[in-house]
């Protein structure tokens, strides 16, 4: 099933932030994904969903543009991202800011060197600039007071929110998240979820969720796609709920139905 919005009759329609189309991923000779396609609106929280072992992460690589697909098109805005100059492949992917499941900071750098970092790399901010920006991005993920402690003093959850920072520094228009509430307790696995709420509703960024963590997929995403470990390829769209509740692939619903005593 191929996403797509049709025209409403009052003229208006849906803005596409992301639309992929007929995506294959590949190692070699041996497909991951084929054939997906789908379309990501602007403001919203999509859901990337599956199983271990479907192609989840390699499919987040392909969209941030670390890993160039065996066919297929991806669309930021409608410019095709592949098929861009490398050059300009470069200046769309300061646009996506990637929270990596393990926060990848630089264990030698501080909370702020490590926030600072991409502002140093891709602006011509100067140094006082930067620190009020990195100031600005701690306080925004409620680490304003850590910015001088390393990536070994602080918790699992203080880690994440760090990375959060760091992706936020160039105010991306685009928000990749690659299993954000792994290793977490409940707790702070829902205190990350209300401030990636509250970032959007703030920003107005735009959001893709890889994650296998239904609780957390069902209190953020509004919409998304089921990519299937036996048949490699989407076999399911839609928001989390909607595909609990409502589809009738036995995949999707016993993937599913781990996640029923969530709902409220």
């Amino acid at each position: 099933m191929h996403w797509a919005f049709e025209k409403m009759s009052n003229g208006w329609t849906p803005e596409i932030r992301l639309r992929i189309e007929g995506l294959t991923l590949a190692f070699g000779e041996r497909v991951i994904q084929r054939n997906v396609s789908f379309s990501v609106r602007r403001g919203s929280v999509f859901a990337v969903m599956g199983g271990s072992g479907c192609g989840k992460s390699t499919l987040l690589r392909a969209l941030v543009g670390l890993l160039r697909p065996a066919s297929g098109t991806i669309l930021v805005d409608g410019e095709d991202y592949w098929s861009a100059a490398e050059a300009r492949r470069a200046e769309i992917g300061r646009r996506f800011g990637v929270l990596f499941q393990n926060g990848a900071l630089w264990s030698s750098m501080t909370v702020a060197e490590n926030v600072a970092l991409p502002l140093q790399m891709f602006t011509n901010l100067d140094d006082v600039a930067i620190d009020s920006l990195v100031r600005l991005k701690l306080s925004l993920v409620g680490l304003g007071a850590a910015g001088a402690k390393l990536p070994s003093e602080l918790s699992g959850g203080m880690k994440k929110r760090a990375g959060l920072a760091r992706a936020l520094a160039l105010d991306p228009d685009i928000l990749f998240f690659d299993e954000p509430s792994a290793g977490l307790d409940p707790v702070t696995s829902r205190r990350l979820d209300d401030l990636i709420l509250e970032l959007v509703g703030g920003l107005g960024a735009t959001v893709v969720v890889v994650s296998h963590e239904l609780a957390s997929l069902f209190a953020i995403c509004d919409d998304g796609i089921f990519l299937d470990t036996e048949s490699r390829t989407a076999i399911a769209h839609g928001s989390p709920r909607t595909l609990r509740d409502g589809c009738d692939h036995p995949t999707v619903r016993a993937f599913m139905e781990r996640g029923r005593s969530d709902a409220t």
